[in-house]
């Protein structure tokens, strides 16, 4: 059912020149499904460790180790990519999510060492994924209408990421978030389906090429993209343990779970707008003003954290967050995949900029494990924020060729 919607609302809109409208719906859907799975458990894999009486520093240094994890492995992972094609990386990513979810839901039992069976199987998917997608879209998207391609994705991807952790949230209040990580489980096994349904379209046996490799376009957005992956710990991670802590209050019940899921999905209605106008402001060639203006608007957010008070103030500075980062990510996403194209080595260049955004988030997660460390979990916390809205403004060092055509 969810891939015929989308072959319906591509086959309407005919932006894609590049594949075929079932790969497309075989593509997306088995997005969606991927989305819908890791944030019905990302939306509270932090709280249910915190939960379980682990301390602010180990989980936050768990999440550095993770990350740092996915940096060393973003290039083995761009290489499998190229050997298998994206499509089948695609599919080994949500089977090799599977068994991280299985060991995090027999933590309590076992013990903190199954940590490194889940950091070890989830780094390896998530980069594995975010590799593959990426060489998949950046290849099939149209020069003309890239904008409204994105925003189209965009849009699907928000309404998993805004309806997800209510979903996940209220299941993990009725039945326990043990069983939510069953369920996530079960829909990352249900999004390779649609990968099944035809050949892959990239030509496999396909092995990495450095000689010649265009480093300038790298140069040119490297301290960005860094930051990009800053702003990605503090925003996602760091921002819903915080608010998990200090605004809705953690106790042995499961109430803040869905109350935190509540406040992460109010953002829904805000997303799905602002990424329709921003598709339409980047077709019309207004990217790299949005994305300044976008930036700042994000840094701004990031500086106003600390004063938050109450949950309706974290719902108010959720839409304003989820319309500042989606402006800034959109234009910005536009321009990597341009030069992508202008790399001539697509998975290379993906690749290499997966490990710089990791590098990225795992140095704020290390700060922000030092500053809880000798400030203390609230204060610490808030420093970070603060911190990430100086960072986020290094987005604004990018150069891009096109943005400068």
């Amino acid at each position: 059912m969810i891939q015929r919607f989308i072959h319906g609302l591509l086959l309407r809109r005919h932006f894609w020149r590049h594949a075929t409208f079932s790969e497309i719906a075989e593509l997306y859907a088995s997005r969606l499904l991927r989305m819908l799975a890791i944030n019905i458990a990302a939306s509270f894999m932090s709280i249910y460790l915190y939960q379980q009486g682990y301390s602010v520093v180990f989980i936050v240094l768990f999440w550095a180790a993770f990350f740092l994890f996915k940096a060393l492995i973003s290039i083995p992972s761009a290489a499998v990519a190229a050997w298998i094609g994206p499509k089948h990386a695609i599919l080994l990513s949500n089977i090799l999510f599977i068994p991280s979810m299985v060991a995090f839901a027999l933590l309590p039992q076992y013990g903190a060492w199954l940590l490194i069976v889940v950091g070890v199987f989830q780094g390896f998917s998530s980069a594995m994924y975010a590799i593959a997608y990426n060489i998949d879209f950046s290849k099939v998207k149209s020069v003309d209408h890239a904008g409204k391609e994105i925003a189209y994705m965009n849009m699907i991807e928000k309404l998993t990421t805004g309806l997800s952790p209510l979903v996940g949230g209220l299941l993990a209040f009725v039945v326990g978030p043990e069983f939510v990580l069953v369920i996530a489980g079960a829909l990352f096994a249900a999004a390779a389906i649609p990968l099944l349904q035809t050949a892959e379209p990239e030509m496999p046996h396909q092995h990495l090429k450095f000689k010649g490799f265009p480093w300038r376009l790298v140069r040119s957005m490297g301290v960005a993209h860094w930051a990009v992956g800053f702003d990605v710990f503090t925003s996602g991670t760091a921002w819903s343990l915080f608010v998990a802590i200090f605004i809705v209050g953690v106790s042995a019940t499961n109430e803040v779970y869905l109350v935190n899921g509540i406040l992460m999905s109010v953002v829904l209605l805000a997303a799905l707008m602002s990424s329709y106008v921003y598709g339409r402001l980047i077709d019309r060639k207004k990217g790299h003003e949005l994305m300044k203006v976008a930036i700042i608007a994000n840094a701004l957010t990031h500086l106003s954290r600390p004063f938050v008070s109450s949950p309706i103030n974290v719902a108010g500075l959720n839409i304003v967050n989820e319309m500042a980062t989606t402006g800034y990510t959109m234009s910005y996403h536009r321009a990597v995949f341009d030069n992508a194209d202008l790399s001539g080595a697509r998975a290379v260049y993906i690749g290499v900029l997966e490990a710089i955004a990791n590098v990225g988030a795992s140095v704020a997660a290390l700060l922000g494990a030092l500053l809880v460390w000798q400030l203390g979990e609230q204060t610490g916390f808030e420093a970070l924020f603060v911190a990430t809205g100086v960072v986020v403004l290094l987005v604004l060092t990018a150069r891009f060729p096109l943005f400068q055509r």
